[in-house]
């Protein structure tokens, strides 16, 4: 049996989380990841070695990877030291060295999947050293992702500085997949990143296969506060080229009065599902109760969205 072609795009914490369940699916997965990220240890790299970020590449390569989880956490930790090396992710640093050695962020991040033995292919957006833009509603332009994430303001564009070359792969890909999946996280900075660019719209609009998003469970202070499900669906579709996204997959659960005060005083708070704009605006909407505590935060639980993710394609 041919296996199903599933592309999912986006960055950060979200897309490295999903991933994890996707990965030991019958599927052909294939991560696109952001290369804007200029803040923490990634930001450093960036402006030392003058290369793409390499943070969100780093995290979803660990996230695939099929050895033993002690060599993903070695890739995730953090050098503690008071030297020039504090606060580097020794995967950042590995990624870094590899870009020295062959130039090209794409060939870095395969030698690292055959050292980490992945099953799937993980792709970077751009080959460029992007700098992300957003302009506010009072018509500040503010520069960097990092930046934008601080600002707190509301945006009305997300635009990159100088328009990204796209690597041809990520192209074909898109146009060649089953299932196009737009990954939970920060909308802004993780997911619109690359959604802004025409060659990535152009391939969306050219691609057959359905799009399905992972929805976020709470809000996020600047970025989509008081945005619904259905604010979330309105706000992506104005960068897909006409394209409609076919399903959404939701949290309908609740979680413990100690967390919801917790987020509630980072003015994050649990995303409105506002069914009857879902239904009417013709959205397929999968709901389910998705978090799970860990590390004494609320993520999605990757089997279940794995699991919801790999039904849905085999019906489709």
């Amino acid at each position: 049996m041919q296996l199903k072609k599933v592309v999912i795009l986006g960055g950060g914490t979200g897309l490295s989380n999903i991933v994890k369940g996707l990965k030991n699916l019958p599927i052909k997965l294939t991560a696109v990841v952001a290369v804007s990220d200029n803040g923490s240890s990634t930001g450093r790299l960036r402006k030392e070695f003058l290369i793409p970020a390499v943070g969100d590449a780093r995290k979803v390569v660990s996230n695939l990877s099929t050895l033993p989880d002690d060599i993903s956490q070695l890739m995730e930790t953090r050098i503690s030291s008071s030297s020039a090396l504090g606060g580097h992710a020794i995967g950042n640093l590995l990624l870094a060295c590899l870009i020295q050695k062959s130039h090209s962020l794409k060939l870095s991040i395969e030698k690292l999947s055959k050292l980490l033995m992945l099953k799937h292919k993980v792709l970077p957006l751009s080959e460029d050293s992007l700098t992300l833009c957003g302009k506010t509603t009072n018509g500040q332009i503010i520069e960097g992702e990092e930046q934008i994430t601080q600002a707190n303001q509301e945006f009305e564009k997300i635009f990159y500085k100088n328009e990204p070359y796209i690597c041809p792969e990520v192209i074909s890909v898109i146009k060649d997949a089953d299932l196009i999946l737009l990954s939970a996280g920060s909308l802004l900075t993780s997911l619109l990143p690359n959604l802004i660019c025409k060659d990535v719209q152009d391939a969306i609009s050219a691609s057959a296969a359905k799009i399905m998003y992972i929805c976020n469970a709470f809000t996020e202070q600047g970025e989509t506060d008081k945005f619904s499900v259905c604010d979330h669906l309105s706000y992506i579709e104005k960068y897909l080229n006409g394209r409609k996204i076919d399903v959404v997959v939701a949290n309908c659960g609740n979680c413990s009065d100690n967390f919801l005060e917790k987020y509630k005083k980072e003015n994050k708070h649990l995303v409105r599902l506002d069914y009857e704009k879902i239904y009417s605006s013709g959205h397929l909407l999968i709901e389910s109760d998705l978090l799970d505590d860990e590390d004494g935060t609320l993520k999605h639980n990757s089997l279940k969205l794995g699991s919801i993710i790999f039904s849905y394609l085999m019906q489709n």
